[in-house]
């Protein structure tokens, strides 16, 4: 287990990632991560385009069909 300081970054805050969990997340400094609430806790994965626009598709199609989509989740 590893354990990280919040420390103050201007008028924000923030946690330094040691160079084990960068490697680990095959991310460097400038990267981008996405951040996820999960039932235990918060995820931190690594940002990817080709995810980010197959969801923005996802979620287009759930707001076009919502009435269907209530109908099939009874």
């Amino acid at each position: 287990m590893t354990t990280l300081t919040i420390k103050s970054i201007g008028n924000s805050a923030g946690v330094l990632l040691p160079k084990e969990i960068l490697t680990k997340l095959r991310v460097d400094k400038g990267d981008v991560l996405h951040v996820i609430e999960t039932e235990n806790g918060i995820e931190l994965t690594p940002y990817d385009r080709d995810f980010d626009a197959q969801m923005e598709v996802a979620e287009d199609i759930m707001r076009e069909n919502v009435d269907l989509l209530r109908k099939l989740a009874k």
